[in-house]
């Protein structure tokens, strides 16, 4: 996933418009280093669809307006849950995040338990197939 894979999503998680993101990002008055200036509106979008390459020195603004830390930007632990349900629960964050809290053989545990749905579930993918 992409830097601005990342931000779309963080948006769509957050329920901010882009263009309030924009608008909050150019209030901020973030000058790029390469011309001294404040990127226009239409940079802004196309650093957010991916057509223009991303200033690193927008990172802590973007943070700022996202209310996050800076790292999460490149943080891309959604591998380790499926897309669907990654995009539709905020609820599976929450549990990442309070993982740290668990003891250790209650991750076994849970491990176990993923592991067995995530078997069931390949098994009936792979029934699927056969039709």
């Amino acid at each position: 996933m992409e830097v601005y894979e990342k931000i779309n999503f963080l948006l769509q998680e957050k329920n901010i418009l882009k263009r309030d993101f924009v608008r909050r990002l150019l209030e901020l008055e973030p000058k790029l280093k390469s011309t001294g200036e404040i990127p226009t509106e239409q940079t802004v979008y196309r650093y957010l669809s991916g057509d223009r390459e991303l200033k690193i020195e927008l990172i802590p603004y973007i943070a700022e307006v996202l209310e996050i830390q800076e790292q999460e930007l490149f943080n891309f632990d959604l591998e380790y849950t499926s897309s669907y349900n990654y995009k539709k629960s905020k609820e599976i964050r929450k549990i990442i995040d309070l993982l740290q809290y668990a003891p250790t053989n209650m991750i076994q545990v849970i491990k176990e338990q993923l592991s067995k749905y995530k078997s069931m579930y390949d098994d009936n993918i792979r029934e699927l197939d056969k039709l």
